[in-house]
């Protein structure tokens, strides 16, 4: 189901924040913020931990648009916990700041199109796997009010150019406060 244009899907999840678990992790808390929503197969792996640790590198260019940057993997709050606290340069994410989200039950990526692997849903509308299910790569801009203005997927080998995230952004802002479209190629 295409997001681009609609509501983000509402979403009660657990994420971790500094090492401390939140059970009641939702969007709506940013309301007033742009949210740049990105998942990631799975914690202590190479491509995954280039792209936690890039968000971080460049979290005060996202800071300085008012937006937030929230990590989702399929991986649990516990993992996460000790992702966080192992360093780089041992497969870790210390130094990480922004919440990751625990997406344990696979809500979170279903509802945003991201899980990937063999699944149904019984009557009752309850995901069944027959397979592992971890989700690919997404993206996901959100405007201060919650709205999907830019989505993309990417393989799982291939991870993302911060720098196309951080024009999409800004492409956005400048749309939605000056009210001017953003030819190809334009920049802040």
């Amino acid at each position: 189901m295409p997001l681009l244009g609609n509501t983000a899907p509402v979403i009660s999840a657990t994420a971790v924040l500094n090492g401390q678990v939140m059970r009641e992790f939702t969007l709506e808390q940013f309301h007033g913020q742009y949210v740049v929503l990105f998942f990631y197969p799975e914690d202590f792996t190479s491509v995954c931990g280039s792209e936690v640790h890039a968000f971080q590198d460049r979290l005060a260019d996202f800071k300085s648009r008012d937006a937030v940057v929230i990590g989702c993997s399929t991986d649990s709050a516990s993992t996460h916990k000790q992702y966080l606290r192992t360093p780089a340069n041992q497969g870790g994410a210390e130094g990480v700041t922004y919440p990751l989200i625990a997406d344990t039950n696979r809500t979170v990526s279903d509802a945003f199109g991201t899980l990937d692997g063999h699944f149904d849903y019984d009557a009752q509308g309850k995901l069944v796997a027959t397979s592992d299910l971890l989700c690919n790569r997404g993206l996901f801009i959100l405007d201060k009010e919650g709205v999907v203005l830019h989505q993309a997927y990417h393989l799982k080998p291939i991870g993302r150019d911060l720098d196309a995230v951080l024009r999409e952004l800004d492409a956005i802002r400048h749309l939605q406060i000056n009210g001017e479209v953003c030819m190809a190629d334009w920049k802040a």
